[in-house]
């Protein structure tokens, strides 16, 4: 063992690490009344971005409750703003987005197992993708662990909320609140808690944009109150926390001075002045504890700013009482687990103890040697011994006192067990449905993320009290830029394979070349690459083996792909042979500076589809969005693309291309495209094509430039069933038999969505190419518009070809290859 003694130098953490005690003698006085606070609230909506931050800033901080926020989904089927990322790498960075809102406004964070599956009209529609028992049953786990004394729901069941998971929220969380009383509903939770029944559960009304559903006569409550030991008011942290969404593009103004909500009461006790009437939320609830609330109350009164570790005997004495407390009776144990460890992140602030354990890298290989740094400080004048350290397979004993404000340090090699899983989000290690995550340890159901399988242990006293702190294994290091940085210890496999697409598109029998990327996670990698195509498809690995010295070393190996004639869809499967032992794991990385280090480990395969496809020109120009593969996938049928930059478009020639794309939300994220409207025009007039895919019309999206040679609106008409009929306005049209006749089998098989915001208001030079409703809804004829203009086409579409090519639907390419034919004009 080494240890050595040095002064403590510490920045916070930038992100990827979060402190598990107060920070500051304001936090500690937060957090010490909260301690003398037994209630607890649980806020539930469907998605994240969905909750009041308002609201719950308030209830954690001025009112001191427990506050959690349920929310049903991660937010899969939103957009993105800030980058390319779709479905679960979106709902991965939706929930560090949560994450981070919440220790901002103090609440905590839950999830069910409800896939975002994308926007729904109804809760009927819904409850067609999301298997209705099931997300019940996850809301009433929810309401049993956190055993709230209040449910609050963001939405109303009676849709005026909108979208579908919207009301749905609210519906379940009602029958919800019955059900988690009712033995008989879901017995087989029981096994690990409670039937909880809550006193009363709301609505929190709200007055969104034209709909106003706050009365006179509801529940008041004004949160818009100033916290002088925060140095700021709710409305100022609500914007702190709602603005970490940034993918939704929620930055907000930070608002200050009275502002009231308004609450509807579905069920329950009435009330007439406050959320917690009627509800004791002292330590007097509890028989016989009144003194605790004493030595709470003593702790509070005597408590020194400028020598927090003044405090440390009373906290000792407070953890010693709570820890003596009877457990049979139920509540009384839940809220005794709770304040034990609320008293042990006290009792580190105070004590101004900081332990960390960390790596010299960031990834770890089982079976192989981890070098672990354990540091330890007591930066006040507090009487604190190290008894020893558990390491990740053996404990160290030290005895040790220490001194004031001088940094221990242990360095030490252990071996990563054989056992340990690969470190991957939960609810993505298996396959899933549509409307549901496969979880089968029904201990994981409800938690945002992952605990860290890889800790580590210091058996410490302070005083006379003997704890266990526990930290998980972290890599920290040095940015030149950032300062210093956290990420979390990764457990990967020796080798990842890694697939350049996620479907790979044939139109003929031409073969194919990609290029397969295995990177080493250990040094001396060495094995063999191993490819399997369904029948059909003729697979050829020009050299498999491969030798990795270093690691982080890549391999990048070919392999050529034939469709056989009359191929029909298949699939790619990889894997690497390493040691007689195959590993078949990809992985993509998630790397945005205002959330921790993310990653996703999923099965190395793609599709293989074959589609009877014609296209004319080679030569197309994209105009960059907000983010989108659609480049990748004109790339993939042959097409030459060439990305504009301001530069290409303001001083490029760009009658060289046969057609012009705008990514999705072009419009939107670029206000450069007003200056280039002009050219962008001439480029139409002169026998351009030039496709806008789709854009929003909103506060979040407000259209920076004209679009368009002719007026239309951007609406939020949209058509939410993927299987929705599509009606042709005009079948001789050429954007459906040039160069490909378009059918009704070119619209089987879409995923999510037909089709968002929509064109309206449509000037009469536009022709409207389909109608398509969603059921029992007028027909829209706004998804795909196309305008002559001088010898060239203006197409404007809300057709989801962002996600249904990347997703190899065939039809989807045919309809887009058309449009990027359009012929001139005569």
């Amino acid at each position: 063992m080494i240890m050595k003694k040095q002064l403590l130098l510490i920045a916070l953490p930038l992100f990827g690490y979060i402190s598990h005690y107060a920070q500051n003698s304001a936090d500690i006085i937060q957090s010490l009344k909260k301690l003398n606070t037994v209630g607890s609230v649980l806020y539930v909506a469907a998605h994240p971005d969905d909750e009041n931050t308002r609201l719950l800033g308030y209830l954690a901080n001025e009112k001191k409750f427990r506050t959690g926020y349920l929310s049903l989904t991660r937010g899969d089927g939103g957009q993105n703003l800030i980058g390319k990322e779709q479905g679960e790498p979106l709902g991965l960075i939706r929930t560090q987005e949560l994450l981070a809102a919440r220790r901002i406004d103090g609440a905590e964070q839950f999830f069910t197992r409800a896939n975002d599956f994308g926007y729904s009209k109804t809760p009927e529609e819904t409850f067609t993708f999301w298997n209705k028992d099931s997300i019940l049953a996850d809301v009433v786990l929810t309401i049993r662990r956190f055993k709230p004394d209040v449910i609050i729901c963001r939405f109303p069941t009676t849709g005026e909320g909108g979208h579908g998971h919207h009301t749905a929220s609210a519906m379940l969380a009602v029958e919800a609140f019955d059900a988690a009383a009712d033995p008989k509903r879901f017995p087989e939770q029981l096994k690990s808690v409670q039937v909880w029944q809550a006193k009363r559960i709301f609505w929190n009304t709200f007055n969104f944009g034209t709909t106003n559903t706050t009365a006179p006569n509801q529940l008041k409550i004004d949160v818009g109150v100033f916290n002088p030991l925060l140095g700021k008011s709710y409305g100022e942290i609500a914007a702190e926390s709602r603005s970490c969404h940034k993918s939704q593009g929620f930055g907000s103004a930070k608002q200050r001075g009275s502002n009231i909500e308004y609450f509807k009461l579905l069920k329950g006790d009435s009330v007439a002045t406050d959320l917690f009437e009627g509800i004791n939320t002292t330590w007097a609830k509890f028989k016989g504890q009144d003194k605790i609330q004493k030595l709470i109350d003593d702790c509070i009164k005597k408590y020194n700013p400028q020598s927090p570790e003044n405090s440390v005997t009373d906290l000792v004495a407070i953890y010693k009482q709570i820890q003596a407390l009877d457990e049979s009776n139920e509540n009384l144990r839940y809220w005794k687990k709770q304040k034990l460890k609320e008293t042990e992140s006290l009792l580190l602030a105070c004590s101004g103890l900081w332990l960390e354990a960390s790596t010299s890298d960031y990834i770890g290989i089982t079976g192989q040697d981890v070098a672990i740094t354990t540091q330890i400080v007591n930066r006040n004048k507090s009487d604190v011994k190290l008894n020893s350290v558990s390491y990740l397979n053996s404990d160290t004993t030290t005895a040790l006192t220490l001194k004031s404000n001088e940094l221990y340090t242990f360095k030490r090699k252990e071996k990563l067990s054989n056992s340990l899983s690969f470190s991957n989000p939960y609810w993505l290690n298996q396959k899933h449905d549509i409307g549901l995550y496969t979880v089968t340890n029904p201990n994981l159901i409800g938690r945002p993320e992952n605990e860290s399988n890889t800790k580590v242990g210091f058996n410490i006293s302070i005083l006379d009290l003997n704890l266990k702190i526990e930290r998980p294994l972290v890599y920290k290091f040095t940015d030149p830029v950032k300062g210093e940085i956290y990420r979390p210890f990764e457990i990967l496999p020796p080798a990842t394979v890694n697939i350049p697409e996620k479907v790979f598109v044939f139109t003929d029998a031409t073969p194919k070349t990609i290029s397969i990327t295995i990177k080493a996670n250990a040094a001396n990698t060495n094995g063999t690459l191993q490819l399997k195509g369904s029948t059909s498809w003729s697979i050829t690995i020009k050299n498999p083996e491969f030798k990795l010295a270093n690691k982080g070393d890549e391999a990048i190996i070919e392999a050529t792909i034939v469709a056989d004639k009359n191929a029909k869809d298949g699939q790619l499967q990889a894997s690497v042979l390493i040691n007689s032992i195959a590993y078949n794991k990809s992985i993509k990385r998630i790397e945005y500076d205002h959330i921790p280090y993310q990653f996703i480990l999923s099965d190395a395969e793609a599709g293989l589809v074959n589609i009877d496809l014609k296209k004319t020109g080679t030569n197309i120009g994209y105009i960059p969005g907000a983010g989108d593969d659609v480049p990748a996938c004109l790339k993939q049928i042959g097409y030459s693309v060439t990305v504009l930059t301001d530069e290409l478009l303001s001083n490029g020639n760009l009658s060289q291309f046969n057609a012009i794309v705008s990514g999705v939300r072009a419009y939107n994220t670029n206000d450069r495209l007003q200056v280039h409207y002009t050219k962008l025009m001439e480029y139409v007039k002169n026998g351009g094509n030039l496709i806008v895919q789709y854009n929003t019309n909103n506060r979040i999206g407000p259209v920076k430039a004209n679009i368009g040679p002719f007026p239309f609106t951007i609406s939020r008409d949209r058509i939410t069933d993927e299987k929705a009929s599509v009606v042709f306005n005009n079948e001789k049209h050429s954007a459906l038999n040039f160069p490909n006749q378009i059918t009704q089998k070119d619209f089987d098989g879409w995923i999510q969505e037909r089709g968002i915001y929509f064109a309206t208001e449509i000037d009469k030079q536009y022709e409207t190419i389909f109608s398509m409703k969603d059921p029992n809804e007028k027909a829209s004829d706004g998804s795909l518009i196309i305008g002559k203009y001088g010898k060239g086409n203006f197409v404007y579409t809300g057709l989801v070809f962002f996600r249904e090519l990347p997703a190899g639907i065939p039809g989807a390419y045919r309809l887009f290859v058309n449009l990027l034919s359009l012929p001139e004009n005569k």
